[in-house]
């Protein structure tokens, strides 16, 4: 897995290729000139899936998706393209294969959407594993139950 470290404070920290089978407790970044340890303390289920954070030891993580960033780019020309085919000016052949080929691209931006883990308590992002399905979409009252966990420092 990869590991995009974040401190308490939602610092983007560097990135890490973590392996489930080793689990270090310690790391080092580049760049970096002091350790940060992990909490793989019951982190890992059953089935070998994460189920809390290993950056923070928070217990709760969510599911999002990373679009690629041309994705803004195909929305746009398909409302463009929608646009024009309700004027009544996607009557030529040309038009009309052009908006096929927005489609495709269209459906392959959401093929290609990459699932990934997010903590709610520090921010740290995983990529490149396996996902447990208890793991839901970013939900508003847990990350408010987080934020008043966590201590102001003002």
């Amino acid at each position: 897995m990869l590991l995009d470290l974040r401190s308490r404070d939602g610092k983007h920290l560097g990135q890490i290729e973590l392996s489930n089978s080793e689990r270090p407790t310690c790391v080092r970044l580049e760049g970096s000139d002091r350790d940060h340890f992990l909490f793989w303390d019951s982190a890992i289920d059953d089935g070998g899936h994460l189920r809390t954070c290993v950056a923070c030891g928070g217990g709760q993580l969510y599911r999002a998706r990373s679009f690629p960033q041309v994705t803004p780019f195909v929305v746009v020309l398909a409302f463009a393209g929608a646009g024009l085919a309700l004027m009544g000016f996607a009557t030529e052949w040309w038009i009309l294969i052009l908006l096929a080929v927005v489609l495709v691209v269209d459906v392959a931006v959401l093929l290609l959407a990459e699932s990934r883990l997010v903590c709610y308590g520090c921010g740290s992002v995983y990529r490149r594993l396996a996902i447990a399905r208890y793991h839901g979409p970013w939900d508003r009252t847990v990350a408010e139950k987080i934020d008043d966990a966590i201590p102001n420092p003002d």
